[in-house]
């Protein structure tokens, strides 16, 4: 089967099913590769080498994760259709389209329903930020931050890295590109802190995650505007955000897919926010040109999908371009 159809296939699954619940999650698999890595190669106190000892974890999960892919891939080769199976199902399991606008919706629907309590406890699932005490205007941003960036991290750099892999490895490549990049993730989101434990450790893991989002939140970030224009939102007034203030976070990634949301919806994204009742500042990303309303939300969840879309659009293109 033509890997385009076998793409398709895994992004219709997504679509029509969101996170395979009730099968072997690999992101499950990968936390616990995690764990176990860092029970033996955490540094004991006193002993020193954090950042050494947090290279050879990295590099330790990364090579554990592709070769348990490699396996999977190689024992499926030996059943009648194993491997179109096994390539469709880690495919479709590493996205995450669907279940980021399932993991948001309810915080819309709580808005839409007057109810700002659940509103936070809903977004509160999502997010690493206080949300007690957050407003409905800020209950609303914060659920569009985590669109936006999570667009990017959790689609459009997994679509980016199957391109590459099956531009460099054929159909094998693409899931191993994938998951590869998938561990690399899961790491920064589990180690990737500047706090006693991981400053050091993490530190490999979290910049390894900022290297390889590098290309994608950049092209993510423009796909985004030319997607929004697409659907009707100012081009001109996106792209300027998006020039403007996409530098504007700590991560070297983050800001890229903000800025293009805050500029197409006409938003101020970002700004300081509390973690464990301590207030870190951040620099704002947009102009504050009406308030957030619950219906952003669900303006997001739309220019998501014209992302996706655009995306896949033009990765499939080159596909069936070198399938030619």
């Amino acid at each position: 089967m033509n890997f385009v159809c076998v793409l398709g296939a895994a992004l219709l699954l997504d679509v029509l099913l969101g996170d395979p619940k009730g099968l072997p999650h690999p992101v499950v698999g990968i936390g616990r590769c995690v764990r176990f890595w860092e029970k033996y190669l955490y540094p004991k106190p006193g002993q020193g080498g954090g950042r050494r000892r947090g290279a050879l974890f990295c590099a330790a999960v990364l090579v554990t994760v592709l070769a348990i892919a490699g396996l999977s891939m190689s024992v499926a080769s030996l059943f009648p259709g194993g491997p179109l199976v096994v390539e469709v199902y880690l495919l479709y399991a590493a996205l995450a389209w669907r279940s980021l606008k399932d993991e948001t919706l309810p915080i819309a629907t709580a808005l839409f329903g007057g109810d700002l309590e659940a509103a936070r406890s809903a977004l509160s699932r999502v997010v690493g930020r206080d949300t007690d005490r957050l407003d409905m205007p800020g209950v609303v941003r914060a659920a569009v931050e985590t669109i936006a960036e999570n667009a990017v991290d959790g689609v459009l750099s997994v679509l980016f890295f199957v391109a590459l892999g099956y531009f460099l490895g054929g159909r094998a490549g693409a899931v191993s590109c994938a998951w590869g990049f998938k561990a690399a993730s899961t790491l920064d989101s589990m180690v990737g802190y500047e706090n006693a434990r991981y400053k050091d450790f993490g530190w490999a893991s979290a910049r390894l995650d900022d290297v390889l989002n590098f290309l994608p939140a950049r092209m993510g970030g423009i796909v985004t505007v030319l997607a929004g224009g697409c659907l009707g939102y100012p081009l001109f007034r996106g792209a300027r955000i998006f020039m403007r203030d996409r530098k504007n976070h700590r991560s070297p990634n983050s800001a890229h897919g903000e800025s293009a949301f805050a500029g197409l919806l006409g938003l101020r994204l970002g700004g300081g926010a509390f973690y464990g009742n301590v207030f870190a500042e951040k620099p704002w990303i947009g102009d504050p040109l009406r308030e957030p309303v619950p219906e952003d939300i669900l303006r997001s969840h739309v220019l998501l999908d014209a992302s996706v879309a655009l995306f896949i659009l033009l990765t499939g293109a080159a596909m069936v371009a070198l399938d030619a």
